[in-house]
């Protein structure tokens, strides 16, 4: 069998649907391998573009998605989607071509050793050097890929063994996993710590956001009545609406839940890590407790360092944590109560501000009252992010899908069209900086041409928001942060979609509305008042909070 056609007949076999990317001269064979397969192309305008949709995919549904790149620049072109995959926890598959290595007529011609490039960024990275361990090469890869911590994996096939024959064929099963159970031991101590500490405090991170474990966490919370919070990541693992939610870590410092987690004497702390950005700063004074619950051990950093870790299975270590806890007449939860209330009132207040260009508070509520429990809104990385992790409720997992590990910019309307892909039946929305969204509005053809319903919120404040706002917070002048922008609505227009711009803020809902009804690619653009960004998170914050 000719050894392209076997690397196909090997991605089939892990349940492989969608390949994206842009192929070159060097991925000929597997691309004519790939034009008789079940597997279908996505073709993008960016390789970074297609890794970002697969990484979506693989975050969306557990299984690894694929991105195929040629050698060289296209090669170079998903370092920023590894890193943000392996950073963010989402089985990727990366595919690139290479030049024939074992005889060439080009010398060193766009040649380089993406294979040592890609190991710091990934989890595995190899070149296929003989036909006849593609099998076992691919089955590895797709399981590392998957294998908690989930990420990045590299695999170069260069373009004489692709085109070789291959004498050993047989596939391999793909194997199953359940991860163990934490010690019961270990289990039962947590348990006790728990029981007996006074004001307890449930923290869920990016791990403790899978399907498999979302519903432990809210029998947990049910039939304890801890509180609990979450990371960005962690968003939506627990209804929102729930009364015991405290809300979710937007800020480093300086808001009501800082004030909870400070005056918390005990956190549970399941399924993060300091890779997402720490939420809370430990102290060596031992005044609280951290339980850290992963599918992994604990990195001690200087702000993260656990007196206990409960390693196993996440679902598993919930249940029976639950078994072993029953609301405690110690637990004191009336600051808990004040932190709640007064976290509602501040987040809920600008809800209906009239002003227009529209302020922050008001576009992330009207952006919730247009999607429903399911709907996917999809972040670019701007300070819009900030205000979406803080105001926007999560009814469901995963509905709210940013990026707070490698926060790179440009990957909002990918991980939207990979998304849309995953739940075709799903409102799906991209919310994008204009500073963001230039970085791969490309993908805008390969949306069109896709036939995809998205729409597509472009936020226009004509500079790079969230660093205006870091420069201000840090007393220093107003300067080079601010650029001009394109006609957004000729712009879309441009590649087949439509474009709408909002004039007045009353426009918005029903804007937002009528482009999910008419389907298809929609483009709105919504300037922004971003003036609340420093009175709010700066200043009002740090005024009002932990004084409750």
């Amino acid at each position: 069998m000719k050894a392209s056609d076997l690397f196909i007949a090997a991605l089939e076999n892990e349940g492989v649907e969608y390949i994206f990317g842009v192929p070159g001269e060097e991925n000929l064979d597997f691309l004519e391998s790939l034009r008789t397969s079940k597997i279908k192309l996505v073709l993008t305008r960016h390789e970074q573009g297609a890794a970002f949709m697969a990484s979506t995919m693989g975050r969306l549904t557990g299984m690894a998605g694929v991105a195929l790149s040629t050698l060289g620049p296209g090669a170079t072109n998903f370092v920023t989607s590894a890193a943000y995959a392996q950073l963010g926890g989402m089985p990727l598959i990366m595919i690139s071509g290479q030049k024939p290595i074992k005889s060439s007529k080009q010398g060193q011609f766009q040649i380089l050793d993406v294979v040592d490039l890609m190991k710091p960024l990934t989890k595995w990275s190899k070149q296929i050097v003989n036909a006849n361990n593609i099998p076992s090469f691919t089955r590895e890869a797709f399981r590392l890929a998957k294998t908690e911590r989930p990420g990045a994996v590299y695999l170069e096939l260069p373009e004489d063994i692709a085109a070789e024959t291959a004498t050993d064929t047989d596939l391999f099963t793909r194997s199953t996993r359940k991860y163990a159970r934490a010690a019961e031991s270990v289990v039962k101590q947590a348990a006790e710590l728990i029981n007996q500490a006074k004001s307890p405090l449930l923290l869920i991170g990016a791990g403790g956001n899978r399907h498999e474990s979302c519903s432990a966490l809210s029998s947990f919370v049910e039939k304890t009545g801890i509180y609990f919070c979450n990371t960005q990541m962690g968003k939506g693992a627990i209804d929102e609406r729930h009364p015991k939610y405290l809300g979710t870590a937007a800020l480093s410092q300086d808001d009501y839940i800082h004030c909870a987690i400070e005056r918390a004497d005990l956190i549970i702390n399941v399924g993060h890590d300091v890779i997402e950005k720490p939420p809370f700063f430990m102290q060596h004074d031992g005044a609280k407790t951290v339980i850290h619950l992963n599918y992994f051990p604990a990195k001690v950093d200087p702000v993260y360092f656990p007196q206990l870790e409960v390693v196993g299975d996440i679902e598993s270590s919930m249940n029976y944590l639950a078994e072993l806890i029953d609301t405690q007449r110690g637990w004191d939860y009336s600051y808990f109560e004040r932190v709640n209330k007064a976290n509602d009132e501040h987040i809920h207040e600008s809800d209906n501000d009239p002003r227009f260009p529209m302020i922050p508070q008001r576009f992330v509520a009207d952006v919730r009252r247009v999607m429903p429990d399911d709907g996917i809104v999809t972040l670019d990385n701007g300070i819009y992010k900030v205000w979406f992790a803080r105001n926007y409720e999560c009814h469901q997992p995963n509905t709210l899908l940013l990026d707070n590990a490698l926060a790179t910019m440009g990957a909002g309307l990918p991980s939207a069209m990979g998304a849309k892909m995953v739940y075709p039946d799903r409102r799906v929305m991209a919310v994008c900086g204009d500073g963001g969204f230039m970085m791969n509005s490309q993908e805008l053809e390969t949306a069109v041409r896709l036939n995809m319903d998205i729409v597509v919120l472009i936020l226009r404040d004509n500079a790079y928001g969230m660093i205006k706002w870091k420069q201000q917070g840090m007393g220093f002048e107003n300067w080079g942060l601010e650029y001009g922008n394109p006609d957004f609505v000729k712009y879309a227009e441009s590649y087949g979609a439509k474009g709408t711009r909002i004039h007045s803020t009353e426009e918005f809902v029903p804007t937002l509305e009528r482009c999910f009804e008419e389907g298809g690619v929609q483009l709105v653009e919504l300037p922004v008042d971003y003036s609340e960004n420093h009175r709010v998170l700066h200043e009002e914050l740090a005024q009002k909070t932990c004084l409750i």
